[in-house]
């Protein structure tokens, strides 16, 4: 198998979903890749099947915030002061789509330890929750409100999102590393009335941290990128093939 390593930077909302897709579509069954990439400008990114409705496109446009939908499962997130990963990897490898889940939290894990030592504290969720009861909630329009079987927490709260989905006989999978707080705001970016606003403030304050309060120090992007790189390596005992572009 060989694994590609892509560093694209930071692109836009319909860029990076459209990259991960291409990926996906282009991968061979010899092949896999990782991903590391960021958003410019900030973006709100919904589920596959979340609706438009759930934002306020308004204030979104007015705010230069973009707007799109991910190939993957799962709730609104706002990519903001983050890293985001992929993996795209062929169904028949060696590990069923639950083992990869499982073993991409822990190489992200330890590329946190690595970046860090503070953050080897940090710990997989053992429990999934009752997600088609959590969607019929307020908090059910938002990713980071509840933490899913195998994602990373440290001190009990959401760390980094992840979501999954086979197309065709590939396996995509992508999340969010949150390195600062500014993905909180995405409550200001609902269609929902004050009280509720102010209800799902909590729970992201509640449920949800970031590299940065953790550290209590800016994040040097490069180096974590750097840090997770070496943890898929280890984690997986591959080697990486580098090179900045793919074409479609």
């Amino acid at each position: 198998m060989i694994w590609n390593l892509i560093d694209s930077g930071a692109n836009t909302g319909a860029y990076n979903m459209e990259f991960d897709l291409g990926l996906a579509h282009k991968c061979n069954p010899e092949e896999a890749y990782f991903r590391i990439y960021r958003w410019n400008p900030y973006c709100i990114s919904l589920g596959a099947n979340q609706s438009f409705d759930d934002i306020n496109l308004l204030k979104t446009n007015q705010d230069g915030i973009d707007v799109v939908k991910r190939p993957t499962g799962g709730r609104a997130i706002l990519h903001a002061e983050e890293l985001t990963y992929s993996v795209i990897l062929p169904f028949n490898y060696e590990f069923s789509p639950r083992e990869i889940y499982f073993k991409i939290s822990k190489a992200l894990m330890r590329g946190l330890e690595i970046y860090n030592p503070l953050l080897a504290n940090s710990e997989l969720e053992n429990h999934q929750p009752d997600f088609p009861k959590l969607l019929e909630e307020p908090s059910g329009v938002l990713c980071f409100a509840s933490t899913a079987k195998n994602e990373v927490k440290f001190n009990g709260k959401k760390l980094i999102g992840s979501a999954q989905r086979k197309l065709n006989n590939i396996v995509l999978q992508h999340g969010s590393i949150l390195c600062g707080p500014f993905h909180k705001k995405l409550v200001d970016y609902l269609n929902c009335d004050d009280e509720t606003r102010r209800t799902l403030s909590f729970d992201l304050t509640e449920k949800t941290t970031e590299l940065q309060t953790i550290m209590n120090e800016e994040i040097d992007y490069q180096k974590l990128k750097t840090c997770l790189i070496a943890g898929f390596e280890l984690e997986w005992q591959i080697k990486f093939d580098s090179f900045k572009n793919v074409l479609f």
